[in-house]
């Protein structure tokens, strides 16, 4: 049986490529003697068989245990198809989690650590003739807080918010055939105030003498298409597309900015070429959207844009991290906007970029978010910085994305409000990004103790039951004023640490609800809880007035899309079903809205 085939890089597409997922040899090494024993051996025999790209702790891997293994091997053999002969094979890993070794037909080719990010090695010189040996080995510490785990617990059992790991190989791997001079990287940096996109991109090989052509269409019908000569490794051209046909064909009586209303993507076909003959094309996409914040206000391609969010932890109850199929990431951007949601803010994970695809086609805002270390550490610093220069450079073309959000509610610098190293990491993050991505916000540190950041985004569960009328009255009284909001204290946090105030940014409530209300036999906990579906509802409403009534605020996210393991405060349950008539949510969350607009 084979999972998830669809092609896995959906903003730099090649025809020629083969998808390796499928069933592997496997076997777990808990004694950590696999590297000794040289387990990366062509005669070694597995023990079990796994279906890639799913954890062994999930039941679509065929595995199913939840238990410690933190050292696990995946041997397969392949072919190279004959239309890939001649050219270099590059072999790509989705993401592995945690350090991943990877062997060619018994020769090492390389490393990579960070669990949730993706990385390639070309293995053309570790070929040979007939079948091809791979091996990969995973290191997996289950119970080291300074690596980044964001949800994945550190204890075996699954508690309060705290969900079961994932080990290994848990996005698709694949081979693809490219010649030796190639288009290696691209990146799409749109400018809607002059019309322009930004096109920056990078020759692998001997780029000398060689063309580059543009082929840029809007639905179906050509926009652009220029040809450049290329003199260097690194090249930027820049298109001004209101020069164009925008204006002459129609273009603009269905806009052609990018909007979650209006989701207009312009496609791209880019031809590397040396006189006639062909040497690599690549087909993508970009959407010309801006973020920015002006007024105390989020402003989407400079207009005022309320932003309603749902809060997404992105696991299945088959899958965990992994989605089971391709549709399943598109389902639930669905039923999102089903409800009435224009985006969601990714919890505590990098996603797959299938799901930043769909997010793109369906038009969809996305907060990126990535997996958190719970403890501070020089070590965790470093692999936080390095995971997130991987982030961006992976995902800096889906316009989808319009945050990033490199901290949350103090994870990994818990001791912040008064050590100034961990200020200064806050700090260091924010302007990192900064200096990476200058297409979008950053929030330094999502739910209290910000320091320099773009929004200000605050959490606030303490909106109690209706007869709590204290805690009712406080949640109304907390985002009635911004004065008010800026010194209410959630969880006992000041929103602003110490040395740092509040600067005019947006305010938003970026975590709240929680609602838990169980369906079935399923038992767990939420914020507050309700035993029916109308009393939920009614909740929900409660909830959103107050939100919606504020004047200070000027976007939500809510918790949460679904159900997760024993967290039951999902809208949805973890299988996806509608705990409520999702008309009904839709009402509320847009008859209030329509208020705030007015």
């Amino acid at each position: 049986m084979t999972f998830r085939q669809e092609y896995p890089r959906p903003q730099l597409k090649r025809k020629d490529w083969l998808n390796l997922n499928g069933e592997w040899d496997f076997e777990f090494d808990d004694l950590n003697i696999g590297l000794e024993e040289k387990w990366f051996k062509k005669n070694r025999e597995f023990k079990q068989k796994i279906n890639v790209p799913f954890a062994y702790q999930t039941k679509l891997s065929g595995i199913d245990d939840p238990t410690f293994h933190d050292w696990v091997w995946y041997s397969r053999e392949f072919e190279v198809p004959e239309s890939m002969n001649g050219k270099q094979i590059v072999l790509h890993f989705g993401a592995v989690d945690y350090r991943a070794m990877v062997y060619i037909n018994e020769k090492l080719v390389g490393s990579h650590e960070g669990g949730h990010t993706s990385f390639s090695f070309d293995i053309s010189n570790y070929l040979q003739d007939g079948k091809q040996s791979l091996v990969v080995r995973v290191e997996d510490p289950s119970t080291d807080e300074t690596i980044p785990r964001g949800k994945q617990y550190w204890i075996e059992e699954s508690a309060a918010i705290w969900y079961t790991r994932t080990t290994g190989i848990w996005q698709t791997v694949w081979l693809e055939a490219v010649n030796k001079t190639h288009i290696n990287k691209v990146r799409f940096t749109p400018d809607i105030d002059k019309g322009d996109i930004h096109i920056d991109f990078e020759i692998s090989g001997d780029y000398l003498n060689k063309d580059v052509e543009f082929d840029i269409t809007f639905n179906g019908e050509s926009v652009a298409s220029e040809t450049l000569k290329v003199h260097e490794v690194y090249t930027k051209r820049s298109i001004n597309l209101y020069n164009q046909k925008i204006f002459r064909t129609g273009f603009h009586h269905v806009g052609w900015n990018w909007t979650p209303e209006n989701p207009n993507l312009f496609d791209v076909v880019i031809r590397l070429k040396e006189e006639d003959r062909l040497i690599d094309e690549i087909n993508s996409y970009f959407g010309m959207r801006k973020i920015h914040t002006e007024n105390g206000m989020v402003y989407l391609n400079n207009k005022p844009y309320y932003q309603k969010l749902v809060l997404d932890q992105g696991y299945w109850p088959e899958g965990l991290l992994t989605a089971p199929t391709d549709l399943d990431l598109k389902k639930d951007i669905e039923l999102s906007k089903e409800m009435g949601f224009n985006g969601c803010r990714k919890h505590q994970k990098v996603e797959d970029p299938r799901f930043l695809y769909w997010a793109d086609q369906l038009g969809f805002l996305v907060w990126g978010e990535c997996a958190a270390s719970p403890s501070y550490s020089e070590d965790a610093v470093a692999r936080l910085t390095k995971e997130w220069i991987e982030i961006i450079d992976r995902d800096y073309n889906h316009p989808c994305i319009v945050t990033w959000v490199p901290i949350n509610e103090s994870w990994g610098v818990p001791l912040i409000c008064n050590n100034d190293q961990q200020k200064h990491h806050s700090l260091a993050m924010y302007h990192l990004i900064h200096s990476l991505d200058t297409t979008r916000l950053v929030i330094s540190n999502d739910g209290w103790e910000l320091t320099k950041t773009d929004i200000c985004a605050i959490h606030n569960y303490n909106h109690g039951q209706k007869d709590e009328v204290e805690k009712y009255n406080a949640f109304r009284i907390d985002l009635s004023t911004t004065e008010e909001l800026l010194y209410s204290r959630p969880n006992g946090k000041r929103i602003y640490t110490e040395g740092f105030s509040h600067e005019g940014e947006p305010i938003l409530l970026t975590e709240f609800g929680g609602i838990g209300f169980k369906v079935g036999d399923e038992s767990g906990w939420g914020y507050t809880s309700v035993t029916n579906e109308e009393d939920y509802l009614s909740d929900y409403e409660r909830v959103m007035k107050a939100v919606y009534e504020s004047s200070s605020l000027h976007g939500f996210c809510y918790t949460q899309l679904t159900d997760v393991e024993q967290e039951i405060n999902g809208i949805l349950t973890y299988d996806r079903k509608p705990k409520c008539d999702l008309n009904k949510i839709k009402d509320i969350n847009n008859r209030w809205h329509a208020q705030v607009v007015k």
